[in-house]
């Protein structure tokens, strides 16, 4: 793609991304996931109704009088993006394909972090770690990390969530707010690093899928193709069996997926290429509000 081209849809998604956080997101955002890390501040003496738990036994003992440690909200998060950017993310039958969504959600979710003056980073992966941008502030940086979500070449098309959260577990020390953006189409189990990453960060996960992946249309032969391994094969969708077996199929991996969440701990939505994303974040930061 060509710079001034870049550059253009640039603009347009920080257009459109940047009202969407300034005026519908920068309430909600704060609500769902401030003051969730708490930070020491000072002590004080024990007054009736304290929390036993939070007596600093040195100060008390040095004063012989009980003491509590007064502990503040953290104001400032550390927000982290992971974007899947392997190849099933290219497909799109309707209004645009998984990456275009992918895009426009990380772009609308960083200018919120923004607005709240949080730093913001990304953790580009497919079935490896493709790029890590540290987190940073400001509108500069933003910019930054819209461009390479536009134009971001990966080296493989393959998934490995379970190696990306790893990876965000090990390379963040203090704990993060991360959203992690896949359309989660991968066989491989990543339950237990899922797990073990939002112990100690907390971690939202937000499927994109295409509405094919879930229904077929009745067309006759269509030639279909694995994205990720490059498999090709034709297959009869006037057969209302193929069909029926082709839903099922998306049905039981989406009740799999559902399962690691719920083991995981981890909030998580899934919204298709033609669904309106503003209102599933929403209802999202609405559940952890």
């Amino acid at each position: 793609m060509e710079t001034s081209e870049i550059l253009k849809k640039v603009r347009k998604i920080e257009i459109k991304t940047r009202g969407l956080s300034n005026n519908i997101f920068a309430g909600q955002y704060h609500t769902a996931f401030k003051g969730r890390g708490m930070a020491f501040s000072e002590v004080r003496e024990y007054q009736y109704g304290d929390d036993v738990r939070d007596i600093d036994w040195n100060v008390t003992a040095r004063f012989h009088r009980p003491y509590v440690k007064v502990f503040e909200e953290e104001r400032e998060l550390t927000v982290m993006l992971l974007i899947d950017v392997s190849g099933s993310l290219e497909f799109g039958t309707q209004v645009q394909t998984k990456k275009d969504m992918v895009t426009e959600i990380a772009a609308t979710l960083a200018f919120s972090a923004i607005e709240n003056n949080d730093k913001i980073g990304v953790i580009f992966f497919s079935d490896k770690i493709e790029k890590y941008i540290p987190p940073k502030k400001g509108r500069k940086h933003i910019l930054y990390i819209i461009r390479e979500l536009i134009d971001f070449h990966p080296e493989s098309r393959r998934t490995d969530v379970g190696m990306a959260v790893e990876f965000l577990t090990s390379a963040m020390k203090r704990r993060c707010t991360a959203f992690l953006l896949s359309d989660f189409y991968q066989r491989k189990e990543f339950t237990q690093p899922l797990t073990i990453c939002n112990r100690k960060h907390d971690v939202v996960a937000i499927q994109v899928y295409d509405q094919r992946a879930k229904t077929l249309p009745d067309v006759g032969l269509m030639k279909v193709c694995d994205a990720e391994t490059g498999h090709e094969m034709i297959i009869d969708t006037s057969s209302k069996r193929l069909r029926r077996a082709h839903t099922q199929y998306w049905l039981n991996r989406q009740q799999q997926l559902t399962e690691v969440m719920n083991k995981s701990r981890v909030d998580h939505v899934s919204i298709a290429t033609d669904e309106d994303y503003v209102k599933k974040l929403l209802a999202l930061f609405q559940m952890r509000g």
